[in-house]
């Protein structure tokens, strides 16, 4: 437990350059408490002691404003920055290198449907190692964020994300090419690139406005071609024959 607890504040120290030592970890960092806190509570969860794993916790979230429900499994170097409204439900399992933003939850879809069948089921997410979740993003349902992924600020994920895959918006799609070197993956602030992402959305309607100027110029070239075709016909045909004088209306035809 004591070398966990010392890997935690090694890698705030690594994650946040406003860290200067690990007694300003200990002292000042909520999410390093909730983190201590938490393990405390697990470990009374996993003996049977559930009453006093959840008052751990409720005591956790008062302190720090991170709720770690005491049946979550977290795994090593966990770091969670800033971390006010930080909600983690029961059956999530969080891998090792995972850093968390404020606002985050990993939450299920229909906690209040049928609630008694969901019991000791798993309804909350799972995300692999070095996972980085981004500042109000929702990360709900018993889905799997693979390793190395990301999720942007503010995003909703209700479908499985594939390793190294950066995901955005509402709901979360893929961005960008996915990580290559998952062994050593570069570190990305609240999960989001602030590079030249490009928006999926916009990519769709840009796609559909080059489709429309395509068909806008087959449309126009086609009408080009009827016309050329019509003067040639009109050039081609020849003029009607005029008719004799006396042949007008009304003129005899030498017909009953």
């Amino acid at each position: 437990m004591f070398n966990n607890l010392s890997e935690d504040i090694q890698a705030t120290i690594s994650r946040d350059p406003a860290a200067r030592s690990g007694l300003e970890v200990v002292l000042l960092y909520p999410g390093f408490q909730a983190v201590v806190a938490h393990r405390v509570a697990h470990a009374c969860w996993r003996r049977g002691w559930r009453l006093l794993g959840r008052w751990i916790s409720q005591f956790s979230r008062w302190w720090t404003g991170i709720e770690i429900h005491p049946g979550a499994r977290i795994g090593r170097r966990f770091f969670v920055d800033h971390g006010m409204g930080v909600v983690i439900g029961e059956t999530s399992e969080v891998g090792d290198d995972v850093t968390l933003y404020h606002g985050v939850t990993l939450g299920g879809v229909a906690p209040s449907v049928d609630s008694e069948s969901q019991r000791d089921q798993k309804r909350h997410p799972t995300l692999g190692d070095g996972v980085i979740v981004g500042s109000g993003a929702q990360v709900l349902g018993p889905i799997t964020v693979g390793r190395c992924a990301r999720v942007g600020a503010n995003a909703v994920v209700t479908r499985d994300v594939a390793e190294g895959c950066t995901v955005v918006g509402i709901p979360a799609k893929v961005v960008g090419a996915r990580e290559k070197h998952l062994e050593e993956p570069r570190f990305v602030a609240y999960g989001t690139p602030t590079g030249d992402v490009p928006d999926p959305v916009a990519r769709a309607i840009d796609g559909l406005l080059d489709e429309v100027q395509n068909l806008r110029a087959r449309v126009n070239a086609l009408e080009g071609e009827r016309v050329d075709d019509e003067d040639e016909l009109e050039a081609v045909t020849p003029e009607p024959a005029e008719e004799p004088e006396g042949r007008g209306v009304g003129a005899p035809t030498g017909k009953c």
